[in-house]
């Protein structure tokens, strides 16, 4: 998977080349290489044009039986889908960029239907077991790291035996679809923990992987442009909103108001509450992809090689910064420049005087700039989060949940898989939580809790060990530390349930094996500047470098 040179020692141990100047291609290398792209062409020709053909003949025949939409999901599904499977790693690529619009889409495009919002999946799942597949094929590791093959299993097993215990019983007992419940409950759970071997792969060299973090600031300014222009619509009159309502309306996000993008809003700015959705389907989630992204924009602003991408990665952090401001999401206005904060000391930036001393200025600048030119939100906005955190605060919040939830439980099962989980309630009656842990103990009880807590342990120690010790680049290391506090932030907080849906749940696994991956390419990046061809196979490669780094040749 790793794009490298294959070599093969004949000695017993394999001995560093010294370094030469690889010769020119010859012609026929070059016509060689000209007919491989050429034969890789016609190839992905065919495959569009077998897998359309086969999705319009499906689409046409559904348009007939139900609608256009049933009809339109059902062709592009199965398109998505053989495509996917052919080519996962575009596939994967496609996923993260659709992610973030899946709810404009669903909602823009085709009235919120709870099909088009499982469409993401589509991209994934098809990939994840074709890459699966040509993982074990050349027999290396699915699971990573390594030290969570043990926790991960006895969560696996404690999720079948609960399964077993509590859905399947109140199933066969006739309350509400508990087996259904059940496998939406695990799918929120680990369901994109197979992110961690994709991205892993994925991601060949230290191009494809700055790429990646670069993908998602390109995808946060536009988000958080589009989010700015909802915002002006609104407050403009050119969409209605729901300042017009009376009583309970004036609170409530509806979908009935919605504005250019998103789902679900609130706009009430005579009642001092705003909660914008962004490109999302419920304002909530928008609150957590400013939060998410404030971890990309930051890496990229100080982990890439390229001004222009520095530049553009403080430019996404303003952005965030903006919305966090207008959209009215309080959490992210609160965790924005706290979590700025923190990376900056735990990533070390503090220990550069110059660059430090120019980031907090260049901050408070802003922060000026924004009180002078928009005084009454920036107010508005500080007043509300105060005004909420004294009415309810967070501390007193997560404690009532904590003691919700350890009311009636009974030895160590807890009510069920899916039983809180907000995707399962087409299917049953479920208890709306919303803080994770409380969450968590609601549905697995407490040995559910501890062992869901080995498992983020464990990728919090790896993850640590990784960033802070195995890195020698310095650029690649910011960019470890940054995401590593992310995973930190992420794997411990309790607010809420941001690994249970969009977008967390998808960053959060991914960036864990995008963490893992970094010391192999900082390797692989110190091996080529002297010259040394690198082995295909893992063992060989780990052998080789270890040989060298005893010798201390790396």
């Amino acid at each position: 998977m790793v794009s490298v040179r294959a070599t093969r020692s004949k000695s017993k141990h394999p001995q560093p080349p010294t370094r030469n100047d690889p010769p020119a291609p010859s012609k026929k290398e070059l016509a060689l290489e000209q007919r491989r792209k050429a034969k890789a062409r016609k190839e992905l020709i065919q495959s569009f044009l077998s897998a359309g053909i086969f999705a319009l003949v499906i689409a046409i025949a559904l348009f007939f039986v139900k609608d256009y939409k049933i009809a339109v999901a059902g062709g592009g599904g199965i398109l998505v889908t053989i495509l996917a499977y052919k080519y996962p790693v575009y596939a994967l690529w496609a996923f993260f960029i659709y992610m973030p619009f899946a709810g404009t889409v669903t909602y823009g495009l085709f009235g919120g239907s709870a099909v088009f919002q499982l469409a993401k999946d589509g991209f994934f799942i098809p990939a994840f077991v074709a890459l699966a597949r040509q993982i074990t094929k050349e027999r290396n590791p699915l699971i990573l790291p390594g030290s969570l093959k043990t926790p991960l299993l006895i969560l696996v097993a404690i999720c079948g035996i609960l399964f077993l215990l509590t859905n399947v019983p109140q199933h066969l007992e006739g309350k509400d679809k508990p087996i259904f419940m059940g496998i939406i409950g695990f799918k929120a759970l680990l369901g994109y923990a197979p992110l961690i071997p994709c991205v892993y792969y994925m991601l060949r060299n230290k191009r494809e992987l700055l790429w990646f973090v670069r993908l998602h600031v390109l995808l946060t300014i536009i988000c958080c442009f589009l989010g700015i222009v909802q915002y002006m619509m609104l407050s403009s009159g050119i969409c209605q909103g729901t300042d017009h309502l009376t009583g309970d309306d004036l609170f409530k996000a509806t979908i009935e108001y919605r504005c250019f993008i998103g789902g679900s809003l609130v706009f009430s700015p005579s009642q001092n509450t705003i909660r914008l959705p962004g490109t999302f389907v419920a304002p909530w989630q928008w609150a957590w992809f400013l939060i998410g992204n404030t971890f990309f924009t930051f890496a990229t602003a100080f982990g890439d090689p390229s001004l222009l991408w520095k530049i553009s990665g403080f430019l996404g952090l303003l952005l965030v910064v903006v919305n966090s401001v207008i959209s009215g999401q309080r959490i992210a206005l609160f965790l924005v420049p706290v979590l700025l904060i923190l990376l900056l000391v735990l990533t070390g930036q503090i220990s550069k005087p110059k660059q430090f001393v120019g980031i907090v200025g260049g901050l408070a600048v802003l922060i000026l700039l924004a009180s002078i030119l928009f005084p009454d939100i920036v107010q508005e906005r500080i007043d509300s989060a105060v005004s909420r955190w004294n009415a309810s605060p967070p501390t007193d919040f997560i404690a009532h949940q904590f003691e919700f939830t350890t009311k009636g439980q009974s030895g160590f099962l807890g009510k069920g898989l899916g039983r809180a989980t907000n995707a399962a309630r087409m299917f049953g009656n479920a208890a709306l939580i919303e803080t994770y842990y409380p969450k968590l103990l609601y549905e697995m009880g407490p040995l559910g809790v501890i062992s869901f807590l080995g498992v983020v342990t464990t990728i919090t120690i790896a993850t640590f060990k990784t960033a802070y010790r195995s890195v020698k680049d310095d650029k690649l290391r910011t960019i470890a530390k940054s995401f590593w506090v992310f995973i930190l932030f992420i794997s411990y907080q309790t607010y809420y349930y941001p690994l249970d849906v969009d977008p967390v749940a998808v960053y959060y696994w991914a960036v864990v094996g995008l963490v893992l991956k970094i010391p192999e390419i900082d390797l692989e990046e110190r091996m080529k500047e002297k010259g040394i061809d690198i082995p295909t196979r893992p063992k060989d490669r780990k052998k080789l470098i270890k040989q060298l780094t005893k010798e201390k040749i790396l």
